[in-house]
């Protein structure tokens, strides 16, 4: 028998987080249509599950008022973290911070400050994002944009903080 490790690499995971349940609502009413392929539902339902966290079925809705009714029904499951991704710009069916505004308890802007930050320094559109972050009881709600790249930049950001985060929604007062 050798130590040396195998060279199969284990999965990357922050134990912080691991058996928490996480939603994931996709706010685009082509993809909800069939016109096409949703791309960043499987994004974000990989860095969930690389994170530890449990995730739901991705829900594919169309823009507007069905976003609302997603998050709500996630709500009734008490998950962890629910993020969404599209519908954040300034289309006029873009109304997914108006969806999720009324929503959340707190709102944490230091998070969405980041993302955009970040996001800027790539392309100045990812200024035009009008997306929310914050809590509905113990529960992290994030608004992504609706590109695979936007996604990625913010999960990018959320990275570092997101088993603090829990932690501290839940009760834990760790520093």
């Amino acid at each position: 028998m050798s130590n040396h490790p195998s060279n199969t690499a284990a999965p990357h995971v922050h134990g912080e987080v691991q058996g928490r349940k996480a939603g994931v609502v996709i706010a685009s009413t082509r993809a909800a249509s069939g016109v096409y392929q949703d791309e960043t539902g499987p994004v974000i339902t990989d860095w969930l599950a690389e994170h530890g966290f449990v995730p739901y079925p991705v829900m594919v809705v169309p823009d507007g008022e069905p976003v609302g009714a997603a998050i709500r029904a996630l709500l009734t499951q008490e998950p962890a973290v629910v993020i969404t991704s599209g519908g954040t710009g300034l289309s006029p069916d873009d109304q997914t911070p108006e969806m999720t505004l009324p929503l959340l308890d707190r709102e944490i802007p230091g998070i969405m400050e980041g993302i955009r930050q970040f996001g800027t320094a790539k392309t100045p559109h990812a200024m035009l994002s009008r997306g929310h972050a914050g809590s509905a009881g113990r529960t992290f709600i994030i608004n992504l944009p609706g590109s695979p790249k936007g996604v990625m930049d913010g999960l990018s950001v959320l990275d570092p903080v997101i088993g603090h985060l829990c932690d501290q929604l839940e009760g834990g007062h760790g520093h």
